[in-house]
Protein backbone atom coordinates (compact mmCIF):
# COMPACT_ATOMS: atom_id res chain seq x y z
CA UNK A 1 0.00 0.00 0.00
CA UNK A 2 2.96 2.34 -0.53
CA UNK A 3 2.19 5.41 -2.70
CA UNK A 4 3.00 3.78 -6.04
CA UNK A 5 0.84 0.76 -5.18
CA UNK A 6 -2.02 3.04 -4.10
CA UNK A 7 -1.81 4.75 -7.49
CA UNK A 8 -1.68 1.55 -9.49
CA UNK A 9 -4.61 -0.03 -7.63
CA UNK A 10 -6.71 3.07 -8.28
CA UNK A 11 -5.66 3.18 -11.91
CA UNK A 12 -6.42 -0.47 -12.64
CA UNK A 13 -9.28 -1.43 -10.41
CA UNK A 14 -10.85 0.61 -7.61
CA UNK A 15 -13.87 2.08 -9.34
CA UNK A 16 -16.85 2.57 -7.05
CA UNK A 17 -19.28 -0.07 -8.11
CA UNK A 18 -22.49 -1.95 -8.48
CA UNK A 19 -25.39 -2.48 -6.15
CA UNK A 20 -28.54 -0.43 -5.69
CA UNK A 21 -30.44 1.54 -8.32
CA UNK A 22 -31.59 4.97 -7.19
CA UNK A 23 -34.76 6.90 -7.98
CA UNK A 24 -35.84 9.76 -10.24
CA UNK A 25 -33.53 9.01 -13.14
CA UNK A 26 -30.42 8.61 -11.00
CA UNK A 27 -28.52 5.54 -9.88
CA UNK A 28 -26.51 4.93 -6.71
CA UNK A 29 -24.16 1.95 -6.60
CA UNK A 30 -22.15 0.75 -3.60
CA UNK A 31 -19.44 -1.88 -3.47
CA UNK A 32 -16.94 -3.23 -0.95
CA UNK A 33 -13.57 -4.56 -2.05
CA UNK A 34 -11.00 -6.71 -0.27
CA UNK A 35 -7.42 -7.43 -1.32
CA UNK A 36 -5.31 -10.40 -0.27
CA UNK A 37 -1.84 -11.82 -0.88
CA UNK A 38 -1.22 -15.57 -0.32
CA UNK A 39 -4.70 -15.66 1.20
CA UNK A 40 -3.79 -13.03 3.81
CA UNK A 41 -5.87 -9.80 3.88
CA UNK A 42 -3.80 -6.72 2.97
CA UNK A 43 -6.34 -4.07 1.97
CA UNK A 44 -9.98 -3.04 1.84
CA UNK A 45 -12.07 -0.33 0.19
CA UNK A 46 -15.66 0.94 0.08
CA UNK A 47 -16.92 2.93 -2.91
CA UNK A 48 -20.13 4.69 -3.86
CA UNK A 49 -21.00 5.79 -7.40
CA UNK A 50 -23.80 8.27 -8.06
CA UNK A 51 -24.84 8.53 -11.70
CA UNK A 52 -27.31 11.24 -12.68
CA UNK A 53 -28.59 12.09 -16.14
CA UNK A 54 -25.66 14.42 -16.89
CA UNK A 55 -23.20 14.09 -14.02
CA UNK A 56 -21.38 11.59 -11.80
CA UNK A 57 -19.64 11.39 -8.46
CA UNK A 58 -17.50 8.48 -7.28
CA UNK A 59 -16.22 8.51 -3.69
CA UNK A 60 -14.48 5.94 -1.58
CA UNK A 61 -12.29 5.03 1.35
CA UNK A 62 -9.48 2.52 1.39
CA UNK A 63 -7.10 1.14 4.01
CA UNK A 64 -4.48 -1.50 4.62
CA UNK A 65 -5.84 -4.53 6.48
CA UNK A 66 -4.86 -7.64 8.38
CA UNK A 67 -1.18 -8.36 8.90
CA UNK A 68 -0.23 -5.64 6.39
CA UNK A 69 -1.66 -3.03 8.75
CA UNK A 70 0.82 -4.03 11.45
CA UNK A 71 3.70 -3.01 9.17
CA UNK A 72 2.16 -0.24 7.06
CA UNK A 73 -0.88 1.58 8.42
CA UNK A 74 -2.49 3.20 5.38
CA UNK A 75 -5.83 5.01 5.30
CA UNK A 76 -7.22 7.17 2.52
CA UNK A 77 -10.18 8.62 0.69
CA UNK A 78 -10.70 9.54 -2.94
CA UNK A 79 -13.38 11.42 -4.90
CA UNK A 80 -13.97 12.05 -8.59
CA UNK A 81 -16.68 14.37 -9.99
CA UNK A 82 -17.71 15.40 -13.47
CA UNK A 83 -20.24 15.35 -16.26
CA UNK A 84 -21.67 12.59 -18.43
CA UNK A 85 -22.14 13.81 -21.99
CA UNK A 86 -22.82 12.00 -25.28
CA UNK A 87 -21.49 8.64 -24.09
CA UNK A 88 -18.37 10.27 -22.69
CA UNK A 89 -16.97 11.14 -19.27
CA UNK A 90 -15.86 14.75 -18.65
CA UNK A 91 -14.10 15.05 -15.26
CA UNK A 92 -14.19 18.29 -13.26
CA UNK A 93 -12.24 17.40 -10.10
CA UNK A 94 -10.29 14.61 -8.42
CA UNK A 95 -9.23 14.53 -4.76
CA UNK A 96 -7.01 11.94 -3.09
CA UNK A 97 -5.88 12.10 0.54
CA UNK A 98 -4.10 9.36 2.45
CA UNK A 99 -1.79 8.69 5.36
CA UNK A 100 0.86 5.99 5.31
CA UNK A 101 2.65 5.62 8.61
CA UNK A 102 3.67 9.15 9.59
CA UNK A 103 3.38 10.44 6.03
CA UNK A 104 0.29 12.34 4.89
CA UNK A 105 -0.27 13.38 1.28
CA UNK A 106 -3.10 15.07 -0.61
CA UNK A 107 -3.56 15.42 -4.37
CA UNK A 108 -6.04 17.67 -6.16
CA UNK A 109 -6.64 17.79 -9.91
CA UNK A 110 -8.84 20.47 -11.46
CA UNK A 111 -10.23 20.32 -14.99
CA UNK A 112 -11.80 22.72 -17.46
CA UNK A 113 -13.83 21.16 -20.27
CA UNK A 114 -12.36 17.80 -19.29
CA UNK A 115 -8.72 18.93 -19.60
CA UNK A 116 -6.24 19.16 -16.71
CA UNK A 117 -5.59 22.81 -15.80
CA UNK A 118 -4.17 22.58 -12.27
CA UNK A 119 -2.62 19.96 -10.02
CA UNK A 120 -1.72 20.50 -6.37
CA UNK A 121 0.20 17.96 -4.27
CA UNK A 122 0.76 18.58 -0.56
CA UNK A 123 3.44 18.40 0.71
CA UNK A 124 5.14 19.63 -2.44
CA UNK A 125 7.27 16.88 -4.03
CA UNK A 126 11.01 17.13 -3.62
CA UNK A 127 13.16 18.27 -6.52
CA UNK A 128 13.43 15.49 -9.08
CA UNK A 129 16.69 13.99 -10.27
CA UNK A 130 17.93 13.49 -13.81
CA UNK A 131 16.28 10.07 -13.93
CA UNK A 132 12.79 11.58 -13.54
CA UNK A 133 10.49 11.39 -16.57
CA UNK A 134 8.62 14.69 -16.43
CA UNK A 135 4.96 15.03 -17.42
CA UNK A 136 4.53 17.21 -20.51
CA UNK A 137 1.51 19.26 -21.55
CA UNK A 138 0.89 16.85 -24.42
CA UNK A 139 0.86 13.91 -21.99
CA UNK A 140 -2.12 15.45 -20.21
CA UNK A 141 -4.29 15.96 -23.28
CA UNK A 142 -7.53 13.99 -22.76
CA UNK A 143 -6.10 12.27 -19.67
CA UNK A 144 -8.67 11.15 -17.08
CA UNK A 145 -8.29 10.57 -13.38
CA UNK A 146 -8.20 6.88 -12.32
CA UNK A 147 -11.85 6.69 -11.27
CA UNK A 148 -13.35 8.66 -14.16
CA UNK A 149 -11.41 6.56 -16.67
CA UNK A 150 -13.04 3.25 -15.78
CA UNK A 151 -16.46 4.90 -15.72
CA UNK A 152 -16.28 5.39 -19.49
CA UNK A 153 -19.30 3.64 -21.08
CA UNK A 154 -19.08 1.10 -23.90
CA UNK A 155 -21.57 -0.18 -26.44
CA UNK A 156 -22.00 -3.87 -25.67
CA UNK A 157 -19.92 -6.42 -23.80
CA UNK A 158 -17.41 -6.75 -26.66
CA UNK A 159 -16.18 -3.21 -26.05
CA UNK A 160 -15.25 -3.73 -22.41
CA UNK A 161 -11.95 -5.43 -23.21
CA UNK A 162 -11.05 -3.28 -26.19
CA UNK A 163 -10.16 -0.02 -24.50
CA UNK A 164 -7.14 2.13 -23.76
CA UNK A 165 -7.28 4.69 -20.95
CA UNK A 166 -5.01 7.71 -20.56
CA UNK A 167 -4.80 8.00 -16.77
CA UNK A 168 -3.29 10.79 -14.67
CA UNK A 169 -3.34 10.63 -10.88
CA UNK A 170 -1.71 14.00 -10.20
CA UNK A 171 1.86 12.77 -10.56
CA UNK A 172 2.04 9.70 -12.78
CA UNK A 173 0.71 9.52 -16.35
CA UNK A 174 0.10 5.97 -17.51
CA UNK A 175 -1.89 4.13 -20.14
CA UNK A 176 -4.05 1.19 -19.07
CA UNK A 177 -4.78 -1.10 -22.02
CA UNK A 178 -7.47 -3.77 -21.85
CA UNK A 179 -7.69 -6.72 -24.24
CA UNK A 180 -9.84 -9.89 -24.17
CA UNK A 181 -8.52 -12.66 -21.91
CA UNK A 182 -8.00 -16.12 -23.36
CA UNK A 183 -10.52 -18.79 -22.40
CA UNK A 184 -8.12 -20.36 -19.91
CA UNK A 185 -7.42 -17.00 -18.25
CA UNK A 186 -11.00 -16.06 -17.40
CA UNK A 187 -11.84 -15.51 -13.75
CA UNK A 188 -15.28 -15.64 -12.13
CA UNK A 189 -18.55 -16.87 -13.59
CA UNK A 190 -20.76 -14.90 -15.96
CA UNK A 191 -18.22 -12.07 -15.99
CA UNK A 192 -16.22 -10.32 -18.71
CA UNK A 193 -12.51 -10.97 -18.09
CA UNK A 194 -9.91 -8.64 -19.57
CA UNK A 195 -6.15 -8.69 -19.57
CA UNK A 196 -4.67 -5.35 -18.57
CA UNK A 197 -1.33 -3.78 -19.47
CA UNK A 198 0.22 -1.01 -17.42
CA UNK A 199 2.26 1.38 -19.60
CA UNK A 200 4.04 4.21 -17.74
CA UNK A 201 4.26 7.38 -19.82
CA UNK A 202 5.68 10.01 -17.47
CA UNK A 203 5.75 11.10 -13.86
CA UNK A 204 8.03 8.34 -12.61
CA UNK A 205 11.68 7.58 -11.99
CA UNK A 206 13.55 5.60 -14.64
CA UNK A 207 14.84 2.30 -13.40
CA UNK A 208 12.31 1.90 -10.59
CA UNK A 209 11.93 -1.85 -10.20
CA UNK A 210 8.22 -1.81 -9.25
CA UNK A 211 7.31 0.18 -12.35
CA UNK A 212 9.49 -1.99 -14.59
CA UNK A 213 7.92 -5.19 -13.25
CA UNK A 214 4.35 -3.95 -13.75
CA UNK A 215 5.20 -2.80 -17.27
CA UNK A 216 7.17 -5.82 -18.45
CA UNK A 217 6.21 -8.86 -16.40
CA UNK A 218 3.05 -8.38 -14.36
CA UNK A 219 0.03 -10.52 -15.23
CA UNK A 220 -3.09 -8.46 -14.60
CA UNK A 221 -6.61 -9.83 -15.05
CA UNK A 222 -9.77 -7.83 -14.32
CA UNK A 223 -13.32 -9.21 -14.47
CA UNK A 224 -16.24 -6.82 -15.08
CA UNK A 225 -20.01 -6.90 -14.73
CA UNK A 226 -22.59 -4.41 -16.07
CA UNK A 227 -23.25 -1.33 -13.93
CA UNK A 228 -26.78 0.02 -14.35
CA UNK A 229 -28.33 0.50 -17.78
CA UNK A 230 -26.11 3.08 -19.50
CA UNK A 231 -23.23 0.99 -20.79
CA UNK A 232 -21.03 1.38 -17.71
CA UNK A 233 -19.22 -1.68 -16.30
CA UNK A 234 -17.55 -2.23 -12.96
CA UNK A 235 -14.71 -4.55 -11.88
CA UNK A 236 -15.64 -7.24 -9.36
CA UNK A 237 -12.57 -9.52 -9.45
CA UNK A 238 -8.91 -8.89 -10.22
CA UNK A 239 -5.55 -10.60 -10.08
CA UNK A 240 -2.51 -8.31 -10.11
CA UNK A 241 0.98 -9.77 -10.30
CA UNK A 242 3.65 -8.18 -8.10
CA UNK A 243 7.29 -9.02 -7.42
CA UNK A 244 6.34 -10.94 -4.26
CA UNK A 245 3.16 -12.65 -5.44
CA UNK A 246 -0.29 -12.18 -6.94
CA UNK A 247 -2.69 -9.79 -5.25
CA UNK A 248 -6.30 -10.99 -5.43
CA UNK A 249 -9.09 -8.41 -5.25
CA UNK A 250 -12.75 -9.24 -4.83
CA UNK A 251 -15.80 -6.97 -4.65
CA UNK A 252 -19.35 -7.45 -3.47
CA UNK A 253 -22.40 -5.17 -3.45
CA UNK A 254 -23.36 -3.34 -0.27
CA UNK A 255 -27.01 -2.61 0.54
Amino acid sequence: MRPVVVRIFLATFFLGAAGNAGAEGGETHRFRYSASLFGIPIGKADFTSRLEEDRFEVSGRFASAGVARLFDRTDGRVTSKGQLSNQSVVPSSYELAYTSGKKRETTSIHYEKGQVVKTVITPKPKKRGKDWVAVSKDDLTDALDPLAALLSPVQGASGVCNRRFKVFDGEMRADIVFSPAAKGERIGRDLITCKARFIPISGYRKGRSTIAFLRDKARILVAFKPLGTRGHHTPVLAQIGTKIGTVHIQGRPVD
